[in-house]
């Protein structure tokens, strides 16, 4: 277990969850000599590396590194970050993520086992809030219809998947399918991982190692963040067509369907009832997960929370990647985004 690792973690304008993180890495069982740390920075100014500079001066025995990211995109900040790295297996984190004490060893263990090309595991979904919106959108982060069986977030059987969250990597397989795609400005853990598996590599998934994840508070940055994954995921097809999976086509189709039959509305008489019936099927089942919900977590906020939380994910989503596949598809620039 002495292999040296790298934890690299990108990060802007963390400093409510920053010291939590370092934290977690503080109190893992790997050796401690044994791992550095390698934060990238989008040039904070709410404090974030004013706390990283706090932390590492009360815990001396733990290598940690900032280093800058002036493009303020995640997939500059892991590279900029590798670039730094002296590790030879390569576990990336997130600001927002405290991963458990064993994480570190596991995830090495985890990839001398399997001879895996990245392994990783389970996200245990957090409000960041207190409010029950907080508590709703967390768990509608890790339910069926918001997570769309990703095993990473709702749990499953140990096994080859697509793609695992963060990731341990070892620095072989960087080299050999390149760095992280600097044009995408979020899924590039998901396209690295899409060209590890063309290059042969199992991505593993294992439940027993875990971290802890804190969701999007309200309803307008849950709204973003899935806007961004659905507009760079269209983005994404221009160079991997065969990675789009029927649970990422509905929501789109949803969105799609919903337009479709609103233009109509006014030529089409059948067209109001089409779309009356389309909603309110597609509100049942949603309310119906929400009751579900509401009565095994014992939160009556949840019978009202997960719909909207579940429907600002679909409609964000699909809406985004439908505009981002109209921008693909007219050869507009995704820069601007």
């Amino acid at each position: 277990m002495s292999v040296p690792v790298s934890i690299i973690v990108p990060c802007y304008n963390e400093a409510g969850t920053i010291e939590l993180l370092l934290k977690a890495i503080q109190q893992q069982t790997f050796a401690r000599s044994a791992f550095e740390v390698v934060l990238a920075d989008g040039m904070s100014t709410d404090g974030t590396r004013e706390a990283i500079d706090r932390f590492r001066q009360k815990h001396p025995d733990l290598t940690i590194r900032l280093v800058d990211n002036p493009k303020r995109v995640i997939p500059a900040a892991l590279n900029r970050a590798l670039e730094q790295a002296r590790g030879d297996v390569i576990i990336r984190l997130d600001a927002h993520s405290i991963p458990q004490p064993d994480y570190l060893e596991r995830c090495v263990g985890l990839l001398a086992a399997t001879g895996a090309a990245n392994a990783g595991g389970v996200w245990d979904i957090r409000p960041s809030g207190e409010g029950w919106l907080a508590r709703a959108i967390a768990v509608a982060a890790a339910h069926p219809l918001g997570a769309g069986g990703a095993r990473y977030r709702t749990g499953g059987r140990p096994g080859e998947v697509d793609t695992v969250p963060f990731g341990a990597f070892r620095r072989e397989w960087v080299e050999r399918v390149g760095r992280f795609n600097e044009r995408l400005h979020t899924n590039e853990d998901y396209e690295f991982n899409v060209r590890l598996r063309k290059a042969g590599g199992k991505i593993w998934f294992d439940p027993s190692i875990r971290s802890t994840y804190f969701a999007r508070g309200d309803l307008a940055s849950l709204g973003r963040q899935y806007g961004r994954y659905g507009f760079w995921k269209a983005r994404m097809l221009a160079d991997h067509l065969d990675t789009l999976r029927w649970r990422q086509a509905l929501p789109p189709l949803f969105v799609l369907s919903l337009l479709i039959l609103v233009i109509l509305v006014p030529f089409w008489r059948a067209a109001i009832l089409l779309l009356g019936v389309e909603l309110a099927v597609y509100a049942l089942a949603l309310l119906a997960a929400g009751l579900q919900a509401a009565i095994r977590r014992r939160d009556a906020m949840l019978f009202v929370g997960l719909p909207l939380a579940i429907g600002t994910m679909h409609v964000s989503w699909g809406g985004a990647f439908l505009w981002g596949l109209c921008r693909w598809l007219t050869g507009g620039s995704y820069e601007s985004r």
